[in-house]
């Protein structure tokens, strides 16, 4: 079932553009947010993309290469050098390979309490948030609805938080928040090439068409302040009263323009973008999306997320064996996947830092857990089961110090050896890239007042 986000309930007709524009839009609480922009906040425009790699990547066979270990753990691929003295990563990596002085590799993420449908432990950076032993999982709000709450967008005419989503399941939204605080699902306001669930390129463009008006209302007609109010009145008994609708002044007439102002609109409009531009990214979905991503970041969006993955269910990077159907094991799952990722994360990283955008922008390129040193899971012999006690992810842009390696594993890349990254860290590093107050709290619907980190967390001190 849809999750009921605030353009849930959009609808090509009057009563959805109204309800969309009143109740919420992506981070942006249509007023309080937008009283927050108008205050001034008095810091330098900064972002975050997250590249999720829905499923778990394996840390073995991508950041963490161990090629002097026997084959059943090396795994088959081999390795090669990088621009870091001494430091290898998979050999299907090689662009990444030949930048890696532009980024981060932190080998030592410990990732204990995360599962995946829904991912929400790394995301919330909450260890109770999973659903499957926890049912208040589902309400830990996502750290880019944090920020979104406690930072808003670059803008007031843009949602704070956006995503590209494949699957409900794949992210974790407002929850105690309130749904004006769920990212703004971009995809379903951008024209993108439809892949099936093993990406395939189906040849169909999704239509996009969130943003166009109804014919019979035209933009003129939502400017009218006195005819949107009369139809607010008869609204307001159906819509909801959770607090995402506190009034209609001079905030809500600013929500609106959002609408008809044709910001967001702009930016996922690739027409807009150079030929040449649109050529080096390439024409693969999620290629498309980074690209995208780039263009929400420098129209005013805080927070991007981009759910790298075709299948629905636990995600395209669960490489369990090639009888694992859909997704493959190592060799023939994993495998076509890293080129791809490799050009897309350093298409997209050399990009923003062309438009003068890395220094403010932090791009992050993680998935739930790691996999099991050992291959054969699941009867296969190529695949590698969840392993939730290491995990390597990559980190790029923010003004931040790259062009090392933070932590490591041990010599079957099994445990952590030196300095465990927990989810509160990671997310405390977002939280010091914003500006965001690190013992900040909250309140939910019953009036509990929650911590910004309830686990505790500190920045990744060497990043800064």
């Amino acid at each position: 079932m849809p999750h009921a986000h605030a353009f849930g309930a959009f609808h090509p007709t009057r009563r959805g553009l109204l309800q969309a524009a009143l109740g919420g839009v992506g981070g942006l609480s249509l007023p309080n947010l937008l009283r927050a922009q108008d205050a001034g906040r008095g810091n330098r425009a900064k972002s975050v993309i997250l590249l999720w790699m829905a499923g778990g990547p394996s840390q073995i066979d991508t950041l963490d290469p161990k090629p002097d270990r026997p084959p059943e753990n090396r795994g088959p691929f081999g390795v090669t050098r990088t621009r870091l003295p001494g430091v290898l990563v998979c050999e299907h990596l090689p662009k990444l390979a030949a930048q890696l002085d532009r980024y981060t590799v932190i080998r030592s993420v410990d990732c204990r309490h995360s599962n995946h449908e829904p991912n929400t432990v790394m995301q919330t950076a909450n260890l109770l948030a999973e659903p499957r032993t926890n049912p208040e999982a589902r309400h830990y709000p996502a750290v880019g609805s944090l920020v979104a709450k406690f930072r808003g967008p670059n803008r007031p005419d843009v949602p704070a938080t956006a995503a590209f989503m494949r699957s409900r399941s794949h992210l974790a939204f407002g929850g105690y928040l309130g749904r004006q605080y769920d990212p703004f699902l971009a995809n379903t306001a951008a024209k993108l090439p439809v892949y099936d669930l093993v990406g395939k390129d189906t040849g169909r463009v999704s239509d996009g068409g969130l943003f166009e008006l109804p014919t019979d209302v035209p933009a003129d007609r939502l400017t009218d302040r006195r005819a949107l109010l009369g139809t607010f009145d008869r609204l307001r008994a159906d819509i909801d009263r959770t607090g995402a609708m506190d009034g209609f002044d001079k905030y809500g007439r600013q929500a609106l323009g959002m609408l008809t102002g044709g910001r967001v609109r702009a930016a996922l409009d690739l027409n807009h973008e150079p030929a040449a531009t649109r050529d080096r990214y390439g024409k693969h979905l999620w290629c498309q999306q980074a690209l995208l991503a780039r263009r929400l970041v420098e129209a005013g969006v805080s927070f991007v997320t981009l759910d790298l993955s075709y299948h629905t269910a636990s995600g395209t990077w669960d490489t369990h064996g090639d009888n694992i159907p859909p997704y493959g094991g190592i060799s023939k799952g994993l495998g076509p996947l890293l080129p791809l990722f490799d050009h897309l994360i350093t298409t997209l990283v050399a990009d923003l830092e062309q438009r003068g955008l890395l220094d403010q922008t932090l791009v992050l390129a993680m998935g739930e857990f790691g996999r099991t040193p050992q291959l054969g899971t699941q009867g296969s012999t190529d695949g590698r089961n969840h392993w939730p006690y290491v995990m390597s992810m990559l980190l790029a842009g923010g003004g931040l110090r790259h062009a090392q390696v933070i932590g490591s594993s041990d010599k079957d890349g099994g445990q952590i050896a030196t300095r465990p990254v927990s989810p509160g860290d990671l997310a405390a590093t977002v939280y010091r890239h914003f500006g965001v107050p690190l013992d900040a709290t909250y309140t939910d619907a019953s009036g509990r007042v929650l911590n910004l980190l309830p686990h505790g967390g500190e920045p990744v001190r060497e990043l800064f």
